[in-house]
């Protein structure tokens, strides 16, 4: 009887102590607010926020966004416009649509966000983008960023990329077959893969790409005929074919230096087993494949 009476009366206690910690003032500033919140205290009631579907705190200088992991209902989040040089949205996992452009990320970490359709991270500092458990994503605004890759073999869904001013060396799309908007401009592109079945609905950007000579498309002739224009942003060193191979690769000396060796994402390796680029001084590129 008197182990119940002191649960009773601890029940209290229990349901105040049920408070999400909110170190950045500015963050907890912006949820009183919207109301969600009435004391500046490092910390807000749980209850108050855990069935909130919309967040926009835009322009806050925030910082830190520690607490947003008990917005657990959220399906859309807008911070752009702040300070925050990390996100990590992993338990926010009903989230359709995030914009985090112009804040000053290195890391960001969607990697339970299966439901994510819409993803803005533009202007960050981010050299790695981790979409690969992102197979709903449709929209993707990547640009101005410090990616040197990015692998989208899981994103099938995806029907516009924007990716330029990055310093991505190798891009494939050619598993993505509802792609039709794709900016890849100003980058240090030296492979891309257009061949996704669905050329003639797209309207790729792929200029200041001085590496970049052969691009793999669809059907040559078609893509000569259809994207060499002032319509379309292509380098004049552009040309395209069905299969640019090594043999397509011009040597321009028989004393080249190999530079160095990337993967996919343009981190240097030299594992086997997965595609790999040999990069050379005089700007050739060798793709290969060593099976063990």
């Amino acid at each position: 009887m008197k182990k119940l009476l002191f649960i009773l009366l601890c029940l209290p206690l229990l349901t105040l102590a049920q408070q999400t910690y909110v170190p950045d003032d500015n963050f907890e500033q912006k949820l009183i607010n919207l109301g969600y919140d009435n004391v500046l205290d490092d910390s807000v009631t749980t209850a108050s926020i855990d069935t909130v579907t919309s967040l926009l705190l835009m322009g806050g200088s925030i910082a830190d966004l520690t607490g947003i992991e008990d917005f657990t209902a959220l399906t859309e989040l807008d911070c752009n416009n702040n300070q925050l040089t990390s996100l990590d949205v992993s338990n926010n996992a009903s989230l359709i649509d995030l914009k985090c452009s112009s804040n000053q990320l290195t890391s960001l970490d969607i990697s339970n966000n299966t439901a994510l359709g819409y993803l803005n991270c533009e202007e960050n500092q981010l050299i790695i983008l981790d979409i690969s458990n992102n197979t709903n994503l449709v929209r993707l605004f990547c640009h101005y960023n410090q990616l040197t890759g990015i692998d989208l073999s899981n994103n099938t869904a995806l029907i516009y990329l924007r990716c330029d001013n990055n310093k991505i060396i190798s891009l494939d799309v050619s598993g993505v077959s509802s792609l039709y908007g794709l900016a890849c401009s100003n980058n240090q592109l030296i492979s891309l893969d257009l061949r996704n079945g669905n050329n003639i609905n797209m309207n790729p950007a792929c200029a200041d790409n001085p590496n970049l000579y052969c691009i793999d498309v669809d059907n040559e002739t078609w893509a000569t005929d259809n994207w060499n224009n002032i319509g379309h942003h292509i380098d004049t060193h552009h040309y395209f074919s069905n299969n640019c191979s090594i043999t397509g690769i011009e040597e321009h000396t028989t004393n080249k230096e190999l530079l160095k060796v990337t993967d996919i994402l343009g981190r240097e390796t030299k594992e086997i087993n997965q595609l790999l680029f040999y990069i050379y001084d005089d700007g050739t590129v060798e793709k290969r494949i060593t099976i063990e």
